[in-house]
């Protein structure tokens, strides 16, 4: 077994596995014999079935407890010295109370359990821009989707050497077992979940859920609530957002970050097949950014992650061509529906569904019973390295130089195809204010908008009104000239009648690729009292034959609807109270004057 020789972590862990009473400890080494003995582990225990290897080499299919399908936001607290610093976003509890109630939960939760140690780098491992997690859990579903999300093994021990700056990660399924209890395929406590954070000491605790972010602590807990507040105390950004690589027909090269939220189609950006002729998109990262200043002044960016855990229904060769081919081996499916050769499927995966099918609940399931054979949230895990556009550089412990960023947002109307900030603040102003019309799948009314800050609402490990005065600062105190580009773009503008203006998907380069072109001072744009709109001629439709009006409505300034909008926004600020910077009343307040005077000229 790998052994700690950190003092600080050898003290935590010892200090746990007291509270925990596990039968044994094991320390991750990270190495390919790890991961077949606990994927071997879990099918030996009925968690896991094995693919079959001739469809899907080294893949396993899995079922999760049917109340332990998603993330649980009611359940998950920022629970910071102050009331206060946890701001309206967030469910706030004091740590002293939080920490006393999940001791008594933990003492003697992992009886019957083994405690794995996973020590994990966020981003290549040794890299400046990275960070190191320890995760301590008693679920080997946690320690196989950890090989794939992260960099996991001794050689992240090797670079902690005998520092204490590392993330404490602490998860529990919370099912001890008595010694001649028998297990069950998926443990969990679904009466008693807790996803917390504790910011002032770089902590995440979780409890009683075994599934997706709530136990893989790398993802949303660590890389945007406690690297949020990382960010904000060492000077970088954190956040929700995808990275791609866009390069011209003259091998021309820029790097953009983009930040969507839930069903806007981030993951197809990050790895779509442009459709302009020469142009190639390649996927740094699909999901999160971490991004420092580089000695040259300009913002570089990771991913923090090694893998993708993708939601499975809707990815189709269609829909997202890339991400399926990515999962052709060495994969992780959870709550997916099985076919009788022993393959997955989900709605959406092929134009006709199978004729028989076992649903995500066990049950036998054909196209006429009614029924969603997947669960709606049902996963993939991946790793990044096998996606057929992934860039070369994704883990170049430099990372990539950022020339532009995107904000958006699922808006029927008002919101033009893409808009360029008029600055920096201006950018920050269009990110504080981004909204999305909910879905069929989101709780609420179909097409209600629900502000989204910088698709970060779940995701902020502090108050958002310091989380905008953060943006604000990271660019009062760098070089106007090398800050990236912000844009705000729609995709999904539609008609009177109800009809996609835009194509979408594919054609999505097409913006891209003005976008492109403005970062290198070469396409040409029109002042308008939102920002600056790309003109019909600047934005290449070749090929597309899209109807002249669409066009126009696409690239139209709606000055009465964004008028109509201004009173929501400012209820929408309002909720940050006196900790909303004063620069972005400013901008909305310049943003009514232009409106204003744009209806009277």
């Amino acid at each position: 077994m790998t052994e700690i020789r950190n003092r600080t972590l050898a003290t935590w862990v010892k200090d746990m596995a007291a509270l925990c009473t596990p039968d044994s400890v094991h320390v991750c080494d990270g190495s390919q014999q790890e991961y077949d003995s606990m994927t071997q582990l879990m099918v030996d225990a009925g968690t896991f079935i094995r693919l079959n290897d001739a469809l899907r080499p080294n893949s396993f299919f899995c079922r999760s407890d049917p109340a332990d399908v998603a993330r649980v936001e009611e359940f998950t607290f920022i629970c910071s010295k102050k009331q206060a610093e946890a701001g309206p976003t967030n469910n706030w509890r004091d740590p002293d109370e939080m920490r006393q109630h999940l001791n008594g939960l933990f003492r003697g939760c992992m009886c019957g359990r083994t405690l794995f140690v996973i020590p994990y780098s966020m981003g290549p491992i040794g890299s400046h821009i990275s960070k190191i997690g320890i995760e301590i859990t008693d679920s080997p579903y946690v320690v196989c989707n950890m090989h794939i999300m992260t960099r996991v093994g001794t050689a992240v021990l090797d670079v902690l050497g005998d520092s204490s700056d590392f993330v404490k990660c602490l998860h529990s399924v919370g099912m001890p077992l008595e010694p001649s209890q028998a297990d069950v395929p998926w443990p969990c406590n679904a009466n008693n979940k807790y996803i917390t954070h504790f910011p002032e000491t770089r902590e995440i605790i979780s409890f009683g859920s075994g599934y997706g972010g709530n136990a893989l602590l790398g993802k949303k807990c660590f890389s945007l609530r406690i690297a949020s507040v990382l960010a904000r105390d060492e000077g970088w950004l954190a956040e929700h957002m995808l990275i791609l690589k866009m390069t011209s027909p003259k091998s021309e090269v820029h790097y953009v970050a983009a930040a969507f939220p839930s069903a806007c189609g981030k993951t197809n950006l990050a790895m779509m097949n442009p459709t302009v002729p020469g142009w190639k998109i390649e996927c740094i990262g699909d999901d999160i950014a971490w991004m420092k200043f580089g000695k040259d002044g300009r913002l570089y960016a990771i991913n923090p992650e090694a893998g993708f855990f993708g939601v499975a229904p809707g990815t189709s060769m269609q829909s997202n061509p890339n991400a399926l081919l990515t999962l052709g081996a060495n994969s992780i499916f959870t709550n997916c529906a099985l076919t009788p050769d022993g393959d997955i499927w989900w709605e959406g995966m092929t134009d006709e569904p199978p004729c028989s099918l076992v649903d995500w609940l066990r049950r036998p399931w054909t196209p006429a019973c009614g029924r969603k054979a997947a669960h709606p949230n049902a996963r993939f895990t991946t790793p990044a390295r096998q996606c057929p556009v992934i860039a070369p550089e994704w883990q170049d412990p430099k990372g990539v130089p950022i020339s532009a960023m995107l904000f958006g947002g699922r808006r029927g109307g008002v919101v033009p195809l893409a808009t360029e900030a008029l600055s920096w603040q201006h950018g920050v102003f269009l990110g504080s204010i981004m909204a999305s019309e909910k879905t069929a799948a989101a709780a609420g009314k179909v097409g209600e908008l629900r502000r989204d800050p910088f698709a970060m609402l779940p995701f902020c490990g502090y108050h958002m009104g310091d989380y905008f005065a953060h943006w604000l600062r990271i660019g009062a105190g760098a070089d106007a000239a090398k800050l990236p580009k912000i844009y705000y773009v729609n995709w999904f503008r539609r008609s009177p009648e109800g009809k996609f203006l835009w194509p979408g998907f594919g054609d999505n380069s097409r913006v891209l690729k003005w976008v492109f072109e403005r970062c290198a001072g070469k396409a040409e744009a029109v002042e308008t009292p939102i920002g600056r709109l790309p003109t019909a001629k600047a934005l290449d439709l070749t090929g597309l034959k899209l109807p002249e009006q669409n066009v126009r409505t696409l690239l139209d300034v709606d000055t009465q609807g964004w008028l109509a909008e201004l009173p929501s926004i400012r209820e929408h600020y309002d909720s940050f109270g006196a900790r909303l910077p004063a620069a972005l009343k400013t901008e909305l307040e310049t943003l009514e004057r232009r409106l204003k005077a744009a209806v009277k000229g």
